[in-house]
This record gives C-alpha cells, sequence and structure tokens, in this order.
C-alpha cells in the first residue's frame, strides 16, 4: 500500500463529527508526531486531544513543549467518554498499562511489531523514527508545516536516531532535508541545549561512583527514584565511555522495576534482550541499540529472593547475561 492509499484510509476513519484522542508515553518522537496527527485532522474532526500518561520532567521534553506549543494535556485529566476515536502514537497498545482500556482506531508506529489489531495500523519498524512516517504524510497530504511543527518533528526524528547514528534509514535523512527548509532553528538550538538539571548531575555522580562494570557491559541500579527520566540519562551518558558497548541503568518508581538498556548496536539487540530477559514480569521491548522495561516489583522481589537493593542489582545482571550470553562483550 502507499503513501496515498495509507493516508486515504487513515482519514477515512474521522469526519466531521470525530472527537479525538491522541493517546502518547510522551517523549520527543511521540509529542512531534501527535502534534502532526492534530495537523492533519485539522479540518477533517471536530476536535483532536494530545494527552501523555508519564510524567516529564527532562528538560529537553519540557523546552520542546514549551516551544512548540505541542498543547498536551495529562492523561488523568481527561474524561474518556467526551471522544469517540482513539489513536495511539509512537508505541502500540501493549507498550504499556495506561494504553489499556482504550480500543484504538488507528495505531502509527515504528517500534516492533507487537499488537497490530485495530482498523488502521500503519507499523514500519525499519524507519527510524514516527516523526519520519508523520512527515510523508503531511507530504501526501501537501500540508506545508509550520516552523514549529517542522521543528519539533525535526526533533524527533534527531532524538530517536541519535543523530543518525542509531538505526536510521534513508527515508528519515530524507524527511529531515525535507523539514529544515520550515523549521526553527533557534528552537532547535534551545531545546538541544536544554538537556541537564542539577539535580540530574547529582543522580549521575551517584551513578559514576556506583557503576559496575563487567567486561564492556556498565551496570547501576539506584534504588528508589522519583525521575525515571534520570536513567535515560545515564544510560546515554555511560554508552560515552571508551571500551563500553552495553549500559544497563535501573531504578524502582511506583512499585514498578524500570530498567534502561542501551548498546552500540553491533552486538545481540537490546530489545531483543529485554524482551527475552524480562517480558514475564511486565512490559520490555525496544529497538536494537535501545530498550525501556517497566517490571513488576513483587514478581521480581520473588525471582531475585530478597528485597533489598543489592538482591535486585544482582538478578538483573543475572538476567542479562544469561539471556545475551557471549554476544555480548
Amino acid at each position: 500500500m502507499n503513501n496515498q492509499e495509507k493516508l486515504k484510509r487513515f482519514l477515512g476513519l474521522f469526519n466531521g463529527t470525530s472527537k479525538v484522542l491522541v493517546v502518547i508515553n510522551a517523549d520527543p518522537d511521540a509529542i512531534a508526531s501527535a502534534m502532526a496527527v492534530r495537523r492533519l485532522l485539522r479540518r477533517k474532526a471536530a476536535e483532536i486531544v494530545i494527552a501523555h500518561f508519564n510524567k516529564i520532567t527532562r528538560p529537553d521534553n519540557l523546552a520542546m513543549i514549551e516551544h512548540t506549543e505541542s498543547g498536551l494535556v495529562e492523561l488523568g485529566s481527561i474524561q474518556k467518554e467526551h471522544f469517540n476515536a482513539f489513536v495511539i502514537i509512537d508505541s502500540q497498545p501493549d507498550h504499556n498499562e495506561h494504553f489499556s482500556g482504550y480500543k484504538f482506531d488507528a495505531i502509527i508506529d515504528h517500534h516492533p511489531v507487537s499488537f497490530d489489531k485495530a482498523p488502521y495500523v500503519d507499523i514500519r519498524s525499519h524507519y527510524g523514527a514516527c516523526s519520519s512516517m508523520m512527515t510523508e504524510y503531511l507530504k501526501t497530504r501537501k500540508i506545508k508545516p509550520s516552523a514549529k511543527l517542522a521543528s519539533a518533528l525535526m526533533l524527533g526524528i534527531k532524538t530517536d536516531t541519535a543523530d543518525f547514528t542509531r538505526g536510521a534509514s534513508l527515508k528519515d535523512i530524507r524527511a529531515f532535508q525535507y523539514l529544515y527548509r520550515f523549521a526553527d532553528n533557534n528552537i532547535v538550538r534551545k531545546v538541544e541545549r536544554a538537556t541537564l538539571t542539577q539535580e540530574d548531575l547529582d543522580f549521575l555522580g551517584r551513578a559514576i561512583r556506583k557503576r559496575k562494570i563487567i567486561s564492556n557491559r556498565v551496570f547501576f541500579h539506584a534504588g528508589n527514584i522519583s525521575k525515571p527520566d534520570e536513567l535515560v540519562v545515564v544510560a546515554d551518558f555511560f554508552q560515552t565511555l571508551s571500551k563500553v558497548n552495553w549500559s544497563i541503568i535501573s531504578g524502582i518508581y511506583e512499585k514498578k522495576l524500570v530498567i534502561i538498556i542501551r548498546n552500540d548496536g553491533l552486538r545481540k539487540g537490546a530489545g531483543n534482550t529485554a524482551k527475552e530477559a524480562f517480558s514475564m514480569f511486565g512490559s520490555a521491548g525496544g529497538h536494537k541499540t535501545m530498550a525501556r522495561a517497566e517490571l513488576e516489583l513483587t514478581l521480581v522481589k520473588r525471582q531475585s529472593k530478597g528485597i533489598n537493593k543489592k538482591a535486585i542489582s544482582e538478578w538483573i545482571i543475572a538476567a542479562v547475561e544469561k539471556t545475551a550470553g557471549k554476544k555480548i562483550e
């Protein structure tokens, strides 16, 4: 099915009485992609609202929301009954329990296929970013993106492909080139420079002091945390270390064990490793070079034969090593 046919099928889901709720796990790619959906449906639907369920704390994400005027609202403040159409973008319904309870009319994503039951499904795992897909939707619809929307989509592509060094395809590069002519580079710079808070720096310092290195893998378990995004900051930082191929960073947030995995993409994929090692305890998966798991702490405690931080840390290390075997070096 070509882009024109896909667009026709997608737009055919909605009409002048449609009140559309776009549900996301907010990060730059998801935010930008949801903004593109809203632009596509601006004259097609009666109302379009973008709602997120995760706590947004990273300075760059907050700066993006501010400078692009993305208009996000918290999912908890939404009356589900007010809406009659639901879209999930940059995720699939089984990626997080917050998506449960919604019967989605459309699923648009670039992660590996794990759930494809909906009236409209467009999942392209060979794309580095969902923002690249949505740029193609806009082009097909002959919509010129505003400076703020183009900037958001550029940031989505840059973030999910790590500036085209991770999982990028020619489709992503072409989308970026197209957006560049419309984007406001002042917005892009302001967002990219807003990277760390003082709290993030303190957390990173603790991770550096307490890190555990096995071969070329670095582990750190933080115990109880107040912001899961801090784990992402640490995981990305450790990937800049010489001779480190993998970083596995974890912490406990709201009775969930959150595990962030990064690798260099040259060995067994992070997404497959996370899924094989942890999916029986909760949601787990991702891309070849980046993955996330959110696990039921009660189940993990049974497996780790204890409740202290050391036991959980050792359980994570053992699970990763057993799953990845010699393919992690």
